[in-house]
């Protein structure tokens, strides 16, 4: 369900029934000029559309304003836009505090951009990695008091861990494409596989007419991609979001 059209009994099943919690996280950032400068979120919101149709899950709205950096471009004339992960990281707290707030325990970011560096992270995703352990100690001190974890009602937390009862997984970040899927689709930057994402996802964020234009190395491959590819990546996406957003 979409989080900004629920009513505030669905909210609380949602709770109850620890239903998942999705952000689509991601960045406005040129993509060449024959691609949406949305493409990293729409490929998110998209296919979390489609997770909607077969599981519940509360999807939230979408957050587009990421570090999208100047590597690939200058912002003048290509629509890229740059917020620092030192103005993120505040923001994700208090989002995520509030998220825990309001009850939810199944929190999950979602990002598809510079997701190739993930395990070592970049600057959008270390924010709101950052920013969920920031949240959850927040929260959990006010609701606990301080001194919680040394309190002897935690006595049990590390054999509670090791079954995988874990409240540092209540947010949590990942990768649109996770690892798995390097050597099975093309990773790239508005090539090959990113426009194939597009033209089975969001076919409107693509316009053929302007791969005529595209001078950049990264974007040379994007007139072989289709839509028939771009389903294939589609179809290992559902299932890393199976396996991710369970309740």
């Amino acid at each position: 369900m979409r989080y900004e059209l629920m009513l505030p009994h669905q909210i609380r099943k949602a709770i109850a029934q620890n239903w998942p919690v999705a952000l689509p996280l991601g960045v406005l950032e040129y993509h060449g000029e024959h691609m949406a400068v949305g493409m990293d979120t729409l490929a998110v919101i998209k296919t979390l559309e489609l997770f909607e149709k077969e599981s519940d899950v509360v999807i939230l709205p979408p957050f587009y304003y990421g570090a999208a950096s100047y590597a690939v471009a200058p912002p003048e004339g290509s629509g890229s836009v740059q917020v620092g992960g030192n103005q993120l990281a505040p923001f994700g707290e208090a989002l995520f505090y509030s998220l825990l707030r309001i009850g939810f325990r199944n929190i999950h970011a979602i990002i598809h951009h510079q997701t190739e560096n993930f395990a070592a992270g970049m600057p959008t995703d270390l924010a709101f990695k950052t920013a969920g352990r920031q949240a959850i100690f927040r929260f959990l001190e006010k609701q606990r008091g301080e001194g919680w974890w040394g309190s002897e009602t935690m006595a049990d937390y590390y054999a509670g861990h090791a079954e995988g009862e874990n409240f540092f997984n209540w947010v949590q970040v990942h990768p649109l494409m996770p690892a798995a899927m390097n050597g099975k689709y093309p990773f790239d930057h508005a090539g090959i596989g990113e426009t194939s994402l597009m033209l089975a996802l969001c076919p409107e964020a693509v316009d053929a007419a302007h791969f005529a234009d595209n001078k950049s190395w990264y974007t040379a491959t994007a007139a072989e991609a289709s839509a028939a590819l771009g389903q294939k990546g589609v179809a290992m996406i559902m299932d890393h979001l199976r396996a991710i957003l369970k309740a």
